[in-house]
C-alpha cells in the first residue's frame, strides 16, 4: 500500500532510465512536459533523436539524475548526442566525451527554412572530441531562440570549434568555459573557440572564459558554403554574421581573441585580454561572392588588452583585403605592453583613430599568471574589462 501511494506521487511525465536501451525508448516516446532523468554512469554515444516537440512552458527535458560528483557520461561514438528538428527541448548536466566527430549536435535536419527552436543547453561538459580535423564540441545548425548556459567545452578537434553556429539566430552563450589544447607554437589549423557564421544573427557571447581557445577564440563570421546559409540566401546584402555581441569575457592566450570575418555591425566590448600570441583583433573577408558586404561596422570598445612585445604583430590588428576597416570604431580601450610599457603607444597600430584610449598604464590585474584577470583595487582601468560589463 505504501509503495503504491508513493508511485502516485511521481508524475507520469517523469521517466528514470539506467541504460542506453531505456534512454532511446524514453526519447522515442517523449511528449511535451516529459522529463527524462539519466542515472549516474556511462552510456554509449551515438544517441540520435529527431522530432522532439515540447511546448511553451512544457519542454522535453533530458537531464542527469545525480550530482556532479556522480556524473552521467555519454562516451564515444561518432557523435555523443544528436538532436534534429526539435522544439522546446532542454539538456542539462550531462558529460559528453570521446566522440570521433562532434560531441553534441543540434540541427534542423537540413530543412533550412524550418529551424529547430527554443533549445536550452545548461551545465553540460563536452570534452576530448576529434581530436583531429573539423570536429566541434557543440555544433548548431539552423537553430533559433536558444541559450547555452554554464557549459564547459574542452579539447575539441584541431580544425573545429568549441561551439560552432551555422545559420543560428537569437541565441545567447553565457557563463561558459572554453578550454583548448595548450600549444607551444602557432596553430596549424583554423581552430576556433566560438564561431557564428552562415548568416547567423543576434547572437550574444557573454561572461565566459576562453583559455588557449585556438587560432581565433571568437570568430564573428567565417567562410560558409552558400548552400548552407540559414535561412537560404534571398536578396542582398548578405553577411556571414550580423549583430553579434561579444561582451564581458576573459581571454587567456590563443592567437587572437576575436576575428571579424565578413561580419556586419558586430560588437566586442568590456572584455579582458591577456597575452595573445599575435593580435588583439583581426578584420578579414573570406566570402567574396556577389551580394556580400565587406566586413564593416564593427566596434572594439572598453576592453583591457595586456600583451607582450615578442608575441605582438602588425600593431595588434590584422586587416585583410576587401574589408571596410575604416568603418570600425575603437574607443576607451586600455592597452598595456608588459615587457616594454613605455613603447605601448607605438606598438599599438589601429586602422582608425581611437577615441579616449589609454596607452601604457598598467591595469594591475590581480594575478594574471595565475589566471585571475580581475582588476586590483587601485587599477587605472576601472570601467573597462570584463567586470565592467553593465548589468
Amino acid at each position: 500500500m505504501i509503495a503504491a501511494a508513493l508511485l502516485l506521487l511521481v508524475p507520469a511525465d517523469v521517466v528514470h532510465v539506467h541504460d542506453g536501451a531505456a534512454l532511446r525508448k524514453a526519447l522515442a516516446s517523449a511528449r511535451a512536459g516529459t522529463t527524462i532523468y539519466l542515472a549516474p554512469g556511462t552510456y554509449a554515444g551515438d544517441v540520435y533523436v529527431t522530432g522532439l516537440k515540447g511546448a511553451p512552458g512544457r519542454p522535453i527535458v533530458l537531464a542527469a539524475a545525480g550530482p556532479r560528483t556522480q556524473p552521467t557520461i555519454l562516451r564515444g561514438g561518432t557523435e555523443g548526442l544528436h538532436l534534429s528538428e526539435v522544439e522546446h527541448v532542454e539538456v542539462r548536466d550531462l558529460v559528453i566525451e570521446g566522440a570521433s566527430g562532434n560531441g553534441l549536435n543540434v540541427d534542423d535536419g537540413g530543412r533550412r527554412d524550418r529551424p529547430s527552436r527554443h533549445v536550452l543547453l545548461r551545465g553540460i561538459t563536452v570534452r576530448d572530441v576529434g581530436p583531429h580535423g573539423n570536429c566541434d564540441g557543440i555544433k548548431l545548425s539552423g537553430l533559433v531562440d536558444f541559450r547555452i548556459e554554464g557549459c564547459t567545452v574542452e579539447r575539441w578537434g584541431s580544425g573545429g570549434s568549441a561551439i560552432d553556429m551555422v545559420g543560428c539566430h537569437r541565441g545567447t552563450i553565457e557563463r561558459c568555459t572554453i578550454r583548448g589544447r595548450p600549444r607551444g607554437g602557432e596553430y596549424d589549423e583554423p581552430s576556433t573557440g566560438v564561431q557564428a557564421k552562415g548568416g547567423s544573427s543576434a547572437i550574444a557571447v557573454r561572461r565566459s572564459r576562453f583559455e588557449e581557445a585556438g587560432a581565433r577564440a571568437v570568430q564573428i563570421g567565417g567562410s560558409t558554403d552558400l548552400s548552407a546559409f540559414r535561412p537560404p540566401l534571398g536578396a542582398p546584402p548578405h553577411a556571414e554574421a550580423r549583430d553579434v555581441r561579444v561582451e564581458g569575457n576573459e581571454f587567456l592566450g590563443g592567437e587572437v581573441p576575436v576575428a571579424f570575418v565578413g561580419a556586419d555591425r558586430s560588437v566586442f566590448r568590456f572584455n579582458t585580454i591577456h597575452a595573445p600570441r599575435k593580435w588583439a583583433v583581426r578584420i578579414l573577408q573570406e566570402t567574396r561572392e556577389s551580394g556580400f558586404v565587406p566586413c564593416r561596422g564593427g566596434s572594439f570598445t572598453d576592453n583591457v588588452v595586456v600583451f607582450r612585445k615578442g608575441a605582438w604583430t602588425e600593431g595588434g590588428v590584422n586587416v585583410g583585403p576587401d574589408t571596410a576597416s575604416g568603418t570600425f570604431t575603437f574607443a576607451r580601450n586600455v592597452w598595456f605592453c608588459l615587457d616594454d610599457p613605455e613603447r605601448t603607444g607605438e606598438l599599438v597600430r589601429l586602422p582608425v583613430t581611437e577615441t579616449d584610449g589609454v596607452l601604457g598604464r598598467d591595469p594591475l590585474l590581480r594575478d594574471a599568471d595565475g589566471g585571475d584577470l580581475r582588476l586590483g583595487p587601485d587599477s587605472p582601468a576601472q570601467g573597462a574589462g570584463f567586470e565592467a560589463l553593465p548589468r
